[in-house]
């Protein structure tokens, strides 16, 4: 791409670029400061490696037009392929398993599905009430981690990882947190930085091993049932494509196994440990999330249709995922030689970085006070007022997110069940910090927990086996 003219970082030297003052642990936050100051278009130069990034309402607006352009697989998202292969995520677009594999999954996530995988999120979120009794303080984004992986590991390939019998998470949740940590860190071209930060090629390789033996002994125990069910791995398993009659290969049945876990749970966890961050910081909106939980599920479990009922708990959760994205950005891929935004030329295969933090906050759309967290964003009138593309948490197009209405029914109605629940104590000392793989959450967010003497509150019920 033609970079002439797109703005960037002053000071940029001969070799090393834009190096000097990033962190590369942090490289979504470097790239979201340095936006605010630079625009809705600009560069960063990592010795020899120039990105582009697009923040703009308009230019995002272009780049998301699938006529124009397509996902890019590159950078953390290529370096994924050695974990998940051409599962739905990692798949380059004329890989033919991408659409063979998204037209045989559709039928996991229909409104039929969610009402099957419902009572399993309940019995997992039962799971998370009951272990939250037996303490005064939570380790947030630890435990909502072990709510998420179980819940997918259940709901979608009939798996326990046994999340809340364990003190340290499971072996799988460790080899993926390198994995991504590994993953990300190979953009560093400098040799020594990217082992100190990422670990080496051997525990990387180990790492997969691991994960890819877990999934594999799920898949075999799934093979020698006679009725492999309606999951996300039944359907995997047993059903053929609607239009050719072939069925997806085992290695990519093993991909696909392999996205779900990890996408199904490391995003789902971030944002529900956000929207308790945010939440227990503005305490006159928890109370108006509580006492919409108090009102409509009172003192029972939520049954299927009234954890759509909680629509100021979902607009927390949508508020907090604009703010804090934990799929932060994607890769727009021109399919022809265009101009972007009337000035920049892009031949085809020229890909721009969307960073989802800025675009989330970009004023223009979201108006001056983008950077508070106010859920009545997400009122009905004020979402037709907006841009139809300012609010991509899921991503975009024919390759977002297919498991969307599966971790929105999760996130809201585990959010519901611990506000029903709990009285929470933040600690005042402590200020937001975001811990960044390929996916964001807050690090060292804990809280104090007690649960609730008031209307509204029940006792955990004991935990079913599913």
């Amino acid at each position: 791409m033609d970079t002439t003219g797109i703005p960037h970082r002053p000071g940029r030297l001969p070799v090393l670029g834009d190096l000097i003052g990033s962190n590369p642990r942090t490289p979504l936050q470097d790239t979201v400061r340095l936006g605010r100051q630079l625009g809705p278009i600009f560069t960063r130069r990592l010795v020899g490696l120039e990105l582009v990034f697009a923040s703009g309402i308009d230019l995002v607006t272009e780049l998301n037009d699938e006529k124009r352009f397509t996902k890019h697989v590159g950078l953390g998202v290529r370096n994924l392929r050695a974990v998940a292969g051409d599962g739905l995520f990692t798949a380059y677009g004329t890989e033919p398993n991408w659409r063979f594999a998204h037209d045989i999954l559709m039928p996991a996530f229909t409104g039929e599905a969610m009402r099957g995988y419902h009572p399993i999120m309940v019995d997992v979120a039962r799971e998370l009430v009951a272990s939250w009794d037996a303490k005064d303080s939570a380790d947030v984004s630890a435990d909502m981690t072990r709510l998420t992986l179980e819940t997918i590991g259940r709901a979608g390939f009939g798996y326990s990882f046994g999340s809340f019998e364990r003190e340290e998470p499971h072996p799988f949740v460790t080899a993926m947190t390198r994995a991504l940590r590994f993953a990300q860190m190979q953009g560093i071209k400098l040799p020594f930085v990217r082992r100190a930060l990422a670990g080496s090629v051997q525990q990387n390789q180990a790492d997969i091993a691991l994960m890819t033996n877990v999934v594999d002994e799920v898949i075999d125990a799934r093979r020698h049932d006679d009725e492999p069910g309606r999951d996300i791995l039944g359907l995997m398993l047993s059903q053929s494509h609607p239009e050719t009659g072939a069925k997806l290969d085992p290695v990519n049945v093993r991909n696909q196994a392999i996205t779900f876990v990890v996408a199904g749970h490391e995003t789902t966890s971030g944002a529900l440990s956000f929207a308790l961050y945010y939440l227990t910081r503005h305490p006159e909106l928890l109370e108006r999330a509580r006492a919409e939980v108090d009102a409509v599920w009172g003192d029972r479990e939520p049954a299927f249709a009234d954890v759509m009922k909680l629509r100021y708990v979902r607009r927390v959760l949508d508020e907090s995922m604009r703010l804090w994205p934990t799929a932060p950005g994607y890769a727009r891929e021109a399919r022809e030689d265009t101009v972007l935004g009337g000035r920049y030329r892009m031949r085809k295969g020229d890909w721009v970085l969307v960073p989802l933090p800025l675009l989330h906050r970009d004023p223009s759309a979201w108006g001056p006070d983008a950077e508070s967290f106010d859920p009545d964003r997400f009122e009905p009138a004020a979402v037709k007022k907006r841009p139809a593309q300012a609010y991509k948490p899921f991503g975009t197009g024919e390759r977002a997110c297919i498991g969307r209405q599966f971790a929105l029914h999760e996130a809201v109605l585990a959010l519901g069940m611990v506000l029903q629940r709990y009285d929470f104590t933040p600690d005042p000392a402590y200020r937001l910090k975001i811990a960044e793989s390929l996916t964001l959450k807050p690090e060292g967010f804990r809280l104090g927990i007690r649960p609730r003497t008031t209307a509204g509150a029940r006792p955990a019920a004991a935990s079913q086996t599913v």
